[in-house]
């Protein structure tokens, strides 16, 4: 199951070629379930195989690509963007949240209405499952409905699909827009939603509602990225024995599936891997699990100060290297995407990096502009294609991670493994998808608001 294309390898339809050994993991961690507060929650278990299935699970292709040697550092991109309903790898989880829902409702009949809250890209990805899972028949749209909570400066980025263009399937499935000065406060109003309403839900419609934002929803599925660094990898191209592991994160779900199936695939007794260093980038918006990192808190008090330069237009700081020498604003957002402040996760990467090693950075707008022409260049050899005008940039992810990259190891901060890894978690442009309309989108200010318009979704789908 595996292309070559000159430097690059191409893992096609990876959670299919995964099935069995995805299972096992699945099972093993029901047993041992971090603490998720959902009140309602499919087993840990996929279908079984078919060719149903595998069409569903067909955008889940992973590549290995070289990016070539930078300062002593080989460099290579895990591709996890290659769903072009997605461009971000939200998909896995997505698929994987899907599948388990479509299970459950296969084995009791129960229908179910997934909530979820989302800077955008978890909504985009969750949304295409959903229609992925009602085209291949694996279920009725009657069947399975979907409600994303996003905050209205994430707006801009959720794409235009069946779900929201089929006027009954925009019925069923909505998309709500959260108005707030804090965009992450969209997790407690789905979970205020859900708190208060769901139990009443189920009573009155028979539907169950699953608020999917507990952490192993999303670790089950990442930890294929452990499974295809060991099939797809060398076991190490450096003298330490270990490979640094570089993502863009905000909760470092991405990062946490991967060191669980590492730690699956180490202690199984078959091929050995690198040692895992990981090695976090972050933008300044939210930069709390660097802050974390190195000074135990979330406290933005520990940030450098900068000053401004009139001459240049810019403000600079020489103090930390670990955060931007230069930025337009220090209290610019670079990309919404990041949008979780004091994340619970720190008390897990925060440990996993003192003992393993790695590290962490933080980028401005003006660093990834500066080397965005490096950038693009670097990833054109990938086979992946940034915007020659970075204003059509949507998804900055991947490039934030590329320039945390170089700026690292500019700085001397990455680990000492010549072995670079750098997770490809989304990356997507103004020509890559059409934004949801905004009348096609509905708004909530709280709970009960939101709980209407669920309500509204269910009601369409009951009377059909």
């Amino acid at each position: 199951m595996t292309t070559a294309l000159s430097a690059s390898t191409v893992l096609t339809n990876a959670l299919t070629h995964y099935h069995e050994e995805l299972q096992h993991a699945l099972s093993a961690l029901e047993r041992d379930r971090a603490g998720s507060g959902e009140a309602f929650s499919p087993a840990f278990r996929l279908p079984e195989p078919s060719l149903a299935l595998e069409e569903f699970f067909s955008v889940s292709d992973i590549g290995i690509a070289e990016l070539g040697t930078y300062r002593g550092h080989f460099l290579r991109l895990l591709d996890l963007m290659r769903n072009p309903g997605t461009r971000t790898t939200k998909t896995f989880a997505s698929l994987t949240i899907v599948a388990r829902a479509v299970r459950h409702i296969t084995e009791t009949g129960e229908r179910i209405l997934i909530v979820t809250p989302s800077s955008a890209n978890k909504a985009t990805a969750l949304r295409d499952a959903v229609h992925r899972a009602i085209v291949a028949g694996l279920v009725t749209a009657g069947q399975l409905q979907i409600t994303s909570v996003v905050p209205d400066v994430s707006a801009a980025k959720l794409w235009s699909s069946p779900l929201s263009e089929d006027a009954l399937l925009r019925r069923r499935n909505p998309l709500v827009v959260h108005g707030s000065a804090e965009p992450a406060s969209v997790k407690e109003l789905a979970a205020a939603f859900t708190a208060e309403h769901a139990e009443r839900l189920w009573r009155q419609y028979g539907v169950r509602v699953w608020y999917t934002l507990g952490l192993d929803n999303y670790r089950a599925a990442d930890m294929i990225r452990a499974f295809a660094e060991r099939d797809l990898l060398p076991e190490t191209d450096s003298g330490t024995g270990t490979r640094t592991h570089v993502h863009s994160v905000s909760s470092a779900f991405g990062l946490l599936g991967h060191d669980l199936g590492h730690r699956g695939v180490t202690e199984s007794g078959g091929r050995t891997l690198p040692r895992a260093r990981y090695f976090l980038v972050q933008h300044l918006g939210t930069p709390d699990m660097v802050l974390s990192l190195r000074h135990g808190s979330h406290d933005r008090g520990n940030l450098p100060a900068y000053r401004f330069v009139p001459s240049e237009g810019l403000y600079r700081q020489e103090d930390d290297p670990h955060f931007p020498a230069t930025t337009f604003d220090p209290e610019e957002q670079l990309d919404p995407t990041f949008y979780t402040r004091r994340p619970v996760t720190s008390a897990q990467m925060d440990p996993l990096i003192t003992t393993q090693g790695g590290g962490g950075l933080v980028v401005s707008l003006h660093e990834c502009l500066s080397r965005y022409a490096e950038v693009r260049g670097l990833l054109a050899a990938a086979d992946v294609s940034l915007p020659a005008d970075p204003r059509r940039l949507r998804e900055w992810s991947l490039v934030m991670a590329v320039t945390g990259t170089l700026n690292a190891a500019d700085r001397g901060l990455l680990p000492d493994s010549e072995d670079v890894l750098i997770h490809g978690s989304g990356s997507y442009g103004d020509q890559d998808y059409r934004p949801v309309p905004d009348h096609h989108r509905l708004t909530a200010a709280d709970a009960s608001a939101l709980a209407g318009h669920v309500e509204d979704a269910v009601r369409a789908a009951t009377s059909h």
